[in-house]
């Protein structure tokens, strides 16, 4: 084979290569649509089966920056409690695109944000500058243990003045040792947003051994039940109203405020969700749709 030919050949193979690339992206733009019909299915599927209860949250769910449904569920949470624009306080937020507070912002809330790695501060102060200098966002870097998780939320809301003490929202996402935190918790904020472990059973009580080392591994030895959860909050003055509908996240509104607001009872049992992290995970990062960014914006608030 000359020189010629050879260049022909290679040619050849690099337009087949390159025809299979476009076709593989295509079926995988195909299987991630189809993936996502089916999981919106099952997530209505999943709502007709508490369609006689209305308070219910799940109905009530849908993701803008939130990890899954997180997002809608607040909303609702907060228009019960007739809260417009309040403040908040979140435990985990990675560098800020999925978490449980940024839609809040967008609502005109303020409050402070507590993120462990430290890596992640160059990303949050580069995204968020125009809401840190407008002083509507604090930010707080290195681990919140049980020991200083009261110091943490004072010093990061003080520092733009907000009384932690009048606290409407707290989110704690920290990927395992959650009740921890919930359980040295000395402010009472209204309304508690926590994960739990939806592998476990409604009814079984079960948290892990504390460890202040740890970090999770991606496994599912990642948090305690959500019968442990509830205990907790129980001993705190604090009812479960609700989890969201993919197993992750649980709801407590503080007793004094929960009234006839939410659908009872007000049990593990009758408000558990179990893990269905498929629902959300996520036929839309990658190839479909558009990944989380943040302003700035013009505000109409």
């Amino acid at each position: 084979m000359n020189e010629e030919d050879q260049i022909h050949a290679v040619e050849v193979i690099v337009d087949a290569l390159n025809s299979i690339g476009l076709e593989i992206s295509r079926l995988r733009g195909d299987i991630q649509r189809n993936s996502g019909y089916h999981a919106r299915n099952e997530i209505e599927q999943i709502k007709q089966r508490i369609k006689d209860q209305p308070k219910r949250l799940e109905h009530f769910g849908f993701k803008v920056y939130s990890q899954h449904d997180e997002d809608g569920i607040i909303e609702e949470i907060f228009r019960r409690l007739n809260i417009a624009a309040g403040t908040f306080c979140e435990i985990g937020v990675e560098d800020g695109l999925e978490c449980n507070s940024l839609y809040l912002i967008h609502k005109g809330w303020r409050g402070a944000w507590l993120e462990g790695n430290i890596d992640q501060k160059q990303n949050i102060e580069g995204n968020f500058h125009s809401l840190i200098n407008s002083r509507r966002l604090s930010v707080g870097v290195g681990m919140v243990t049980p020991d200083n998780i009261g110091e943490a939320i004072d010093s990061t809301m003080s520092a733009i003045q907000i009384n932690p003490e009048e606290l409407d929202f707290l989110s704690i996402d920290i990927d395992g040792m959650d009740i921890y935190l919930f359980e040295a918790l000395n402010y009472r904020p209204k309304v508690i947003c926590i994960e739990y472990n939806g592998k476990f059973p409604a009814s079984l009580i079960k948290k892990p051994i504390f460890d202040s080392d740890y970090a999770w591994k991606g496994g599912d030895y990642m948090g305690a039940s959500l019968a442990a959860m509830t205990e907790t909050a129980m001993s705190k003055g604090y009812t479960l109203v609700g989890t969201n509908i993919t197993g992750v996240n649980a709801f407590f509104v503080r007793s004094d405020l929960v009234g006839a607001s939410f659908e009872g009872p007000f049990t593990s049992e009758a408000l558990f969700n179990p893990a269905r992290y498929s629902l959300f995970f996520d036929h839309f990062r990658v190839g479909i749709g558009h990944k989380a960014d943040f302003g700035p914006y013009v505000d109409l608030i």
